[in-house]
């Protein structure tokens, strides 16, 4: 069982309807969906800014490679690759994120470059102009081929997540968990939507998620 029950719809079992962006899930707030050619396969849940989110932390200490913690959108397996040697102090954010219980959940993990690109196209705090040069993300749902325009995507709707309120991402860089080379590791900016390639032992913000099968 996922975890969300199915409408009856005339008299059989259909999807359940998609959450509202922003509302309250699974120990955090709905922040989108992710799957695979446009079909959701998981709902995306945020975890609360107060016991999630990490306001400076290396992704290692030290710029060598990661085995396995390369995909752009298995945040769960990136995190267990992360964090299998046991060793917080060389992977400080993937054992942040997997080592929290919220909400009696114990499945958070650091999300992968696109997961964490969902967050920002559906919670993005601020309304500032967004660069031109990403936001192709084969993974959101609705699927997206092409790369953001200034005004989309807007400042989100969900209240809490603007800037200045409780649940409200940094206009800063975030970590995801997702290796880019032996040196590098994906961020992404809370203001402007940039993705940068960056070195693992630079500290940046990093908040942690978990899913929900649709």
């Amino acid at each position: 069982m996922s975890g969300i029950m199915l409408n009856v719809v005339g008299g059989t079992l259909g999807p359940a309807p998609v959450p509202v962006v922003g509302s309250a899930l699974g120990g955090g707030y709905f922040a989108g969906q992710i799957g695979v050619g446009g079909v959701a396969t998981h709902n995306l849940v945020i975890g609360p800014v107060a016991s999630a989110e990490n306001s400076s932390i290396a992704y290692k200490n030290a710029n060598t490679a990661t085995a396995g913690a390369d995909s752009d959108i298995d945040g769960p397996q990136n995190t267990i690759d992360i964090v299998a040697d046991g060793n917080s102090t060389v992977y400080p954010a993937g054992h942040f994120c997997n080592n929290l219980v919220i909400g009696g959940f114990s499945d958070w993990y650091m999300p992968a470059a696109n997961e964490l690109e969902i967050c920002y196209y559906n919670l993005k705090p601020t309304t500032a102009n967004n660069v031109t040069t990403t936001g192709t993300n084969t993974n959101a749902v609705p699927q997206r081929n092409s790369n953001y325009t200034a005004g989309t995507p807007a400042q989100t709707s969900a209240a809490a997540f603007q800037t200045g309120n409780a649940e409200a991402f940094i206009d800063t860089s975030y970590w995801a968990s997702t290796e880019i080379s032996a040196v590098s590791a994906r961020r992404v900016r809370f203001n402007y939507g940039n993705a940068f390639n960056s070195l693992k032992t630079y500290s940046y913000r990093v908040r942690a998620i978990r899913r929900v099968a649709v």
